[in-house]
């Protein structure tokens, strides 16, 4: 999901920044899993602990789904 998507759910599409805004201010990731939202271009960007995290945190779940 992107953050136009995320901005569209929530009934305002022109709050791709506030959604970025929230995602980077987000103290608890383990609950709000912030770390799926993606790029508009489909590209990882913006996560607190870093692009490589987020990468190894979405592997790993399509990992779990994909051996489900």
């Amino acid at each position: 999901m992107t953050y136009r998507q995320v901005a569209e759910a929530i009934g305002n599409p022109k709050a791709c920044r506030a959604v970025g805004m929230a995602n980077n201010r987000n103290q608890i990731p383990i609950i709000i899993p912030c770390h799926r939202v993606i790029g508009s271009n489909g590209k990882l960007v913006g996560y607190a602990a870093g692009l490589y995290i987020k990468e190894k945190l979405l592997e790993m779940e399509e990992n779990k789904y994909a051996n489900a």
